[in-house]
């Protein structure tokens, strides 16, 4: 059976990333709060793969989405994403965004439209307990992503079961109209 996802740097390592097209789900938890950002990542057509200091460079055009969870009590939630601390920091303005307000009270955002990386981007090194995953581009790959935002928004960013589920349909739907390349569609 062939796999849908794995760590991408254990990919990298085992000579297991494609070069024609993928979907990387990078997290950036905050200690001591749900405040969560992920970047989704769907590249096609690669000329290079290499390591560079922390991370990987793919030197390819890619699509960029972002997804931020945060929670009721974050003090700082009046200011756009895009002008918030560098820790705090997501690309993209309220008025660029889908909004869920979970029953908690915390809100996940994602934004409409994809960004462009264009020429290269680098993936950085998880540390402690963030991830960076590849999804395979398969036939089930959005339904597979869907499957890990249900588990992951309510998981690690605190949303309840229903409004994760919820949020990960949205942010699937998204990216199978955004992140695809035109050979897909």
């Amino acid at each position: 059976m062939a796999l849908k996802a794995m760590d991408l740097f254990e990919a990298y390592m085992q000579n297991q990333l494609p070069m024609d097209e993928g979907y990387i789900v990078s997290s950036f938890f905050k200690p001591e709060s749900t405040y969560s950002i992920y970047e989704i990542v769907s590249y096609s057509a690669v000329k290079d793969i290499y390591a560079a200091g922390n991370g990987i460079t793919f030197q390819t055009n890619g699509k960029k989405m972002y997804v931020l969870v945060e929670p009721a009590n974050y003090s700082q939630k009046a200011i756009e994403p895009y002008c918030r601390s560098q820790e705090f920091l997501v690309p993209f303005r309220f008025s660029e965004v889908e909004i869920i307000t979970a029953k908690n009270q915390s809100k996940i955002m994602f934004n409409k439209e994809a960004q462009q990386a264009i020429s290269a981007f680098t993936v950085l090194k998880p540390e402690g307990i963030n991830f960076a995953f590849l999804f395979y581009s398969r036939e089930d790959v959005f339904q597979s992503m869907e499957l890990f935002f249900s588990k992951t928004l309510n998981q690690e960013a605190g949303v309840s079961q229903l409004d994760a589920q919820k949020a990960a349909q949205h942010i699937a739907q998204l990216c199978s109209r955004n992140l695809t390349w035109p050979k897909d569609q």
